[in-house]
């Protein structure tokens, strides 16, 4: 692949930062959460007995999107069956599926009155369709009950098995989102359960459906400029119609170490070069996550 002289000084800079990291950068400096809208959302998923992979995974943005009436919904438990070394959800062997949640969830968001919703999932790969039913049965109630709300679901991999990718389109949501989440190179690491032509693969047949796709990543954790670059030329030729780009952020000490911080000037070149090469829409900033202002990315391409 050809690196440019502007995308090369990024490399070399992004080498240099590979000192001891320090303290954070202002740049990733957060408020704590507060507001009346953040505990009419904390409480509403207490009362819910729902989950959110804002509080799960510790968003950093949960304040401004929580105050802005916006949550993704995280379906199917709150115990994943992987184990990915970046991930803040518990990993185990889920004990039960809980056949009301897609009710409690349509519930809250006509509650809520949302315009764009997300809605994603730990993995269960001990059941046949990977829940990929669930996710059905929360569209089509989310259809019925707030007809004017675009949906956003983000989908685990279900091992690549077109059953499940089947039963999805049986209610297919607005916005189709799967993450690849790191270069293939870290795959063993960050991923190990996953495959990256897999997660490749599920985007392009989901495209082929004619879905508005998605995807995102976190930077930050020991990839290299030209890898990145490479892994968003994959994403277009498979049809990612919008791309998320962020810091990754050690959630616990058992997790794998931030390699570097990078810094705003190459969020911005990614953010730049990602459009030249044809995404619809690219977010790439520091506090980036793969739901933020998703409802302002629902409300540019539709």
């Amino acid at each position: 692949m050809i690196i440019n002289h502007h995308q090369r000084a990024f490399k070399e800079e992004a080498e240099k930062a590979k000192s001891p990291l320090g303290k954070r950068p202002d740049w990733l400096k957060v408020k704590l959460p507060t507001g009346e809208n953040y505990s009419d959302v904390k409480n509403l998923m207490r009362n819910q007995n729902l989950h959110t992979v804002c509080e799960e995974a510790r968003c950093p943005n949960i304040a401004e999107c929580w105050n802005n009436r916006s949550a993704t919904f995280m379906i199917l438990g709150d115990t994943c069956t992987r184990t990915c070394g970046f991930c803040n959800i518990k990993s185990g062997l889920p004990t039960e599926l809980d056949l009301n949640e897609p009710a409690r969830v349509a519930d809250s968001v006509k509650e809520l009155g949302l315009k764009h919703v997300v809605i994603t999932s730990v993995n269960r790969d001990e059941l046949k369709d990977g829940g990929a039913s669930i996710f059905r049965e929360v569209v089509r109630l989310i259809n019925v009950n707030s007809p004017n709300t675009t949906i956003e679901i983000l989908i685990p991999d279900f091992k690549g098995d077109e059953e499940s990718f089947e039963i999805i389109m049986q209610n297919p949501p607005d916005i189709l989102n799967h993450n690849l989440e790191t270069v293939p190179r870290l795959y063993h690491a960050v991923r190990p359960q996953a495959k990256y032509e897999r997660s490749l693969n599920l985007i392009k047949w989901f495209k082929t459906k004619f879905l508005r796709t998605k995807s995102g990543i976190m930077v930050g954790i020991g990839e290299k400029t030209d890898e990145v670059l490479s892994l968003m030329q994959d994403l277009v030729n498979h049809g990612c119609d919008i791309l998320t780009i962020g810091q990754y952020l050690q959630p616990t000490k058992l997790h794998l170490p931030v390699d570097r911080f990078v810094s705003p000037e190459e969020f911005r070149m990614y953010h730049d070069e990602g459009l030249k090469m044809g995404f619809k829409i690219v977010e790439s900033s520091p506090l980036v996550r793969s739901s933020y202002h998703a409802d302002k990315h629902a409300s540019a391409i539709f």
